[in-house]
């Protein structure tokens, strides 16, 4: 029976986001220009920190798989949100769904890692600077590179399997953009009270435990900072880690007002704008953020500019 269920539901339809008719054009030139500016400034740093030697190092290392991770981030939701707006039938196959679910899962849990591994290394760069070389190996640098990705498999895996094998038996329409979890499970025709608690239980562990590493972090490099005698020491150290604890405070912030929280206070229709902050936004803002708010971002583009001009003369 379940298995006839199951396979009545072939695709899903999707409600998409609530705006007024009058504002299609400038809503699909908005959000075409914020993914533009994500793939260009993604890709683009990608590139430069490639190029450029003196950006070589763990941190522009953790730095470039951020930005990777970014850009395919926001391509899986992106391209199917722009070509929605002119259609009449939002439409996605059911196996199309399902593949966006695991790629959107594995993105986010990989960069919410791929943050507390960068948080390690601001520790290790500010409270053992001596021994930072010795400490950040090669090595170690490419195990804090996998290991989220890895996560990031684990997590997808777990709630795709447990979303999909569920019998979809009639209602298809899904209230939201995207292929999320929360609105998935609302058209589930069987009781759903384990795989939320399953969605919340794993999105809560992976957003605590890569926040706590990225919180104890922090704490032994405010203790290291406040130590530093010199205004200007202390403004230096400041000033490495303000980009990353920003990037940090926007995508938490919105991961866990949707994730973690009680399903009772779940409002599809304020998810959804949340949704498009963090799955458009967010990831244009990070190349943002690490190339205007870094000096040697800054520099490595100027150089790499200056280049440019110099082999055109």
């Amino acid at each position: 029976m379940a298995n006839e269920s199951y396979m009545r539901v072939t695709e899903f339809i999707f409600r998409g986001l609530n705006y007024n008719p009058q504002l299609q054009v400038f809503l699909f030139l908005l959000f075409l220009s914020f993914y533009v500016i994500n793939l260009t400034g993604n890709f683009g740093m990608m590139v430069l920190i490639q190029i450029d030697s003196r950006l070589h190092t763990p941190m522009y290392f953790f730095l470039s798989h951020l930005s990777f991770v970014d850009m395919c981030f926001s391509s899986v939701v992106s391209p199917k949100m722009l070509a929605d707006f002119f259609v009449r039938r939002k439409a996605i196959s059911f196996w199309g769904c399902a593949l966006q679910q695991w790629l959107f899962g594995f993105f986010v849990a990989a960069e919410c890692f791929l943050l507390a591994s960068m948080a390690y290394d601001h520790y290790v760069a500010i409270c053992n600077p001596l021994l930072y070389s010795v400490v950040m190996s090669q090595r170690l640098c490419t195990q804090l590179v996998v290991g989220p990705y890895v996560i990031g498999f684990l997590n997808t895996m777990t709630h795709t399997a447990n979303a999909f094998r569920l019998p979809f038996c009639g209602p298809n329409v899904l209230n939201h953009f995207f292929c999320d979890m929360s609105p998935l499970l609302s058209l589930v025709c069987a009781d759903t009270r384990l795989n939320k608690l399953v969605v919340f239980v794993v999105a809560g562990a992976v957003g605590i435990f890569s926040g706590l590493t990225i919180l104890v972090s922090y704490i032994y490099i405010l203790i290291a900072i406040l130590k530093i005698r010199s205004a200007d020491g202390r403004r230096k150290a400041f000033s490495t880690c303000s980009s990353h604890l920003t990037a940090v405070s926007i995508l938490y912030g919105t991961l866990f007002f949707i994730y973690v929280r009680p399903s009772a206070s779940f409002s599809l229709d304020l998810n959804k704008l949340v949704s498009v902050f963090y799955t458009a936004v967010i990831p244009m803002l990070n190349p943002l953020i690490y190339s205007l708010r870094n000096k040697e971002v800054k520099d490595a583009i100027h150089r790499a500019v200056a280049k440019r001009k110099f082999c055109r003369d």
